[in-house]
């Protein structure tokens, strides 16, 4: 009898070439769906007790505790990130502790696919593919947000100050992958000017 393989959505790719930036895939990422109501104190405890963080309220907002990640998605949403490994172990607890509230824990691990930007200039090369100024003071590490990117829906995840991720759903990995590839092109490669001294 054959036995089920994860295999990542960009496996097999290439690892690109001549980019302004960096671009790779993040692969073994453990991704849980919750949902509930964030007005429901016991429902907020009992993930708390689980994941070790508070839920984030606040919209376009993330919160962090060890390996764990919880992007808000909406006011009854979140995406608990964590390792692959631990993924069915996660689920377990929070479905125990949501035993009796309105709630819903699904795993979506194999749902999306990640594809992290790294260096200067991230934000031009995504500027690229999406109607947003991600030069704005909004988009500092914690944010997040969804948006459509290249016409697809992704999820956009601010790590660090040039570390993006964007989560798109598997079936679009490889038009996500090469839009980005394309427009990270070093000869592509805009340099967005700023204020400008006047000529004495």
């Amino acid at each position: 009898m054959s036995e089920l393989s994860y295999q990542s959505p960009l496996a097999g790719l290439a690892e690109p070439h001549g980019l302004s930036v960096s671009i790779r895939e993040i692969a073994g990422r453990g991704m849980i769906d919750l949902r509930g109501l964030g007005t429901d104190a016991a429902f907020m405890a009992a993930a708390r007790g689980v994941l070790g963080v508070d839920l984030p309220t606040k919209p376009r907002t993330s919160a962090s505790w060890g390996d764990i990640r919880v992007l808000w998605l909406s006011v009854d949403q979140w995406l608990i990130l964590g390792t692959r490994a631990r993924a069915h172990e996660l689920l377990a607890s929070l479905r125990e502790a949501l035993t009796g509230i309105h709630a819903l824990a699904v795993d979506v691990s194999d749902m999306r696919a990640i594809i992290r930007l790294e260096g200067e200039g991230c934000r031009e090369v995504l500027m690229k593919g999406a109607a947003l100024d991600l030069l704005d003071k909004e988009y500092m590490p914690g944010c997040c947000r969804r948006m459509r990117y290249a016409e697809i829906a992704a999820l956009l995840d601010v790590v660090e100050d040039n570390v993006f991720d964007i989560y798109v759903f598997r079936s679009y990995a490889h038009h996500a992958w090469n839009f980005l590839c394309a427009t990270a092109r070093a000869p592509a490669k805009l340099k967005l000017f700023g204020a400008q001294e006047v000529p004495g």
